[in-house]
């Protein structure tokens, strides 16, 4: 953001603080002015928005006020029940799914957990899941098969747990299946990248139907800081490695690899996730519509066809 704007929206946060402080403290009407300022701040705010560079864009996608996927998952949905446990080693917090209720038709979710602060991050890991959490999600949607369930999944992680004992338990193994299963899985996929979308970690949940992602989330093989590293041997690179990398949701868009992207508030969906959960609403319902006409074989068909034309040149 540039520095110069970011003072002035300070300034003008702050007089528009003091205003309403002082009418409430001195009951009068100032109204107007505190018009003015709102309308002022607005236009600012609006006009540094859309503005923004990639990298701006990453560290909103990385903040910690951003909602996470049970946050949208209670505002979509109804009667969310989490299920646990892979059946084979435990249950990873850094994954959620369950039951959920669409317009009076069960729905399976799934999604990466980011934590709200310190200690629930911590519980969570930060969103990075274990390969017990994608083997998780993997029963689940295999669950959602069985019953014909779609399965709507939110992608927000950094990447997939890289330690010792995700190693040990077959992390590479883990993801490779859900790939694997998740291009074969015969009820319709939709896919919402609502923060982060690092690596292999994404992927994981990100094999679907329909991709979307909201206008400030990013969507990358490598970060930012990786990517710098390597290319330049300087992890302090990360803004012009952010820049080349295509990474937000509108180059991802142009480039053929998500379907849409969903506007958020100006500053991020932190601001007003209504607006987020029901353009997301609407996305379900036309997108559920069409994707459930289709024959098994179908539906199999397109989401074959839509990976084969990634990266395709013309």
């Amino acid at each position: 953001m540039n520095k110069e704007i970011k003072v002035k929206i300070e300034n003008l946060e702050n007089k528009l603080n003091r205003f309403r402080e002082f009418s409430n403290e001195n009951d009068l009407d100032l109204s107007d002015e505190i018009k003015y300022i709102e309308l002022e701040l607005s236009l600012l705010r609006e006009h540094e928005y859309e503005n923004m560079n990639p990298w701006d864009r990453v560290n909103i996608a990385r903040m910690k006020e951003r909602p996470t996927a049970l946050d949208y998952i209670n505002e979509i949905f109804e009667g969310f029940i989490e299920l646990h446990g892979d059946r084979l080693y435990g249950d990873d917090p850094a994954m959620v799914g369950g039951i959920a209720y669409f317009n009076g038709k069960p729905i399976t979710v799934i999604g990466h957990q980011k934590g709200k602060d310190t200690k629930d991050n911590l519980k969570r890991n930060f969103g990075m899941a274990n390969p017990e959490g994608y083997r998780k999600a993997l029963r689940l949607m295999k669950q959602a098969e069985k019953f014909g369930r779609p399965v709507v999944t939110f992608v927000d992680t950094p990447g997939a747990y890289c330690g010792l004992g995700a190693e040990e338990r077959g992390q590479g193994e883990a993801i490779a299946r859900n790939l694997l299963e998740m291009s074969g899985l015969n009820v319709p996929i939709i896919v919402f990248v609502i923060g982060e979308g690092g690596s292999g970690g994404a992927l994981g949940l990100s094999i679907g139907d329909r991709i979307y992602m909201l206008e400030n989330s990013i969507y990358s093989v490598i970060s930012p800081e990786g990517l710098s590293s390597i290319l330049w041997g300087d992890a302090s690179l990360v803004e012009k490695a952010a820049n080349i990398m295509k990474l937000t949701a509108k180059n991802l868009k142009k480039l053929g690899i998500i379907e849409g992207v969903i506007k958020e508030a100006a500053g991020g969906a932190h601001k007003d996730i209504s607006l987020v959960a029901n353009q997301m609403k609407e996305i379900l319902k036309s997108e559920l519509n069409l994707l459930s006409s289709y024959e098994s074989d179908e539906l199999l068909d397109k989401r074959y066809e839509k990976y084969r034309s990634i990266g395709r040149t013309i």
